[in-house]
């Protein structure tokens, strides 16, 4: 399909973009269309509305018009730009990193909460097993001053993106990023290990949106047959690296909550708090300590 922008006014353009986008029947049309809008010809909101009656140039129309054939073909506006925010924070995104999002945030609201319950006397030392952009060790990093990460993924595309992350956050001296599966090649012990593993069953990856399936990386997403691979390595790892006292937060997939937390306890973890809920009320975060000896 040709689309086409040239000749039309900012707002004009805004107006026929939110229009296709309603026609293919995507959600949120009017702030996708803001959003690549604004990409496009370079301003904020602000500008938008000051500069609604300029014309667009003619390099202006035919980005706006890449933008919009990719976001009607089904690809993801954070794909598109490249970037993501997650914690207030802007995260640059890479083929091998999935788009961090709100529902993440319950793992790091979850993690400071026990952090800020148990100080340590020492400087605290996080891992982030699967980190992909880094979102939520970065986050964490950001919160917590002083604080040491080491964050893990299989790919070497995904670290590179999470460490070029910490430098553009000012992090990079109080990160590190590991090529491992899952915690084995690290050494603890760690005040807290977070992870956001992938959790969703094989069989239900056809079955995930268009934005999913075919743009978020099928190794950050396939968690085996039942769901459950990624906990079951990752769950027995953290625990032998956890320091006395230390805890274990995880993201959860709808229904797995119960499930995590019975492999928590098998592994010798204490859950001692229900597992934290996202906004729609669905179990996201579980955690468990290593009690001490």
């Amino acid at each position: 399909m040709s689309i086409r922008f040239t000749g039309l006014s900012i707002e004009r353009a805004r107006r026929a973009l939110a229009a296709q986008l309603k026609t293919a029947q995507l959600d949120e049309a009017e702030l996708d269309a803001r959003i690549l809008l604004g990409a496009a010809v370079g301003l904020d909101l602000t500008g938008l509305i000051a500069q609604a009656t300029r014309l667009l140039t003619e390099a202006e129309a035919s980005r706006l018009a890449q933008h919009a054939q990719r976001r009607i073909a089904g690809e993801p506006v954070a794909r598109i730009l490249g970037v993501r925010e997650f914690w207030g924070l802007p995260f640059r995104l890479s083929e091998a990193t999935l788009v961090p999002r709100p529902d993440t945030e319950t793992v790091v609201e979850l993690a400071l909460e026990i952090f800020r319950e148990r100080m340590t006397p020492h400087p605290p030392r996080i891992a982030d097993i699967g980190t992909g952009s880094g979102a939520i060790l970065l986050a964490l990093l950001h919160e917590i001053p002083g604080a040491f990460g080491v964050g893990t993924d299989l790919s070497l595309t995904a670290l590179k993106t999470a460490k070029g992350n910490a430098a553009s956050l000012g992090l990079a001296g109080r990160s590190a990023f590991v090529a491992c599966s899952y915690a084995a090649t690290l050494h603890g012990p760690f005040d807290l290990i977070v992870s956001n593993p992938p959790y969703i069953p094989s069989g239900e990856i056809p079955t995930l949106s268009i934005e999913v399936r075919e743009h978020d990386p099928h190794l950050a997403l396939d968690g085996g047959n039942d769901g459950y691979d990624a906990y079951r390595a990752l769950i027995p790892q953290a625990a032998e690296r956890l320091a006395p006292g230390g805890a274990l937060i995880v993201e959860a997939g709808h229904g797995q909550a119960r499930n995590i937390e019975a492999l928590m306890t098998a592994a010798g973890l204490a859950v001692d708090r229900p597992p934290r809920a996202d906004l729609a009320g669905i179990p996201r975060a579980v955690s468990a300590r290593k009690m001490p000896p």
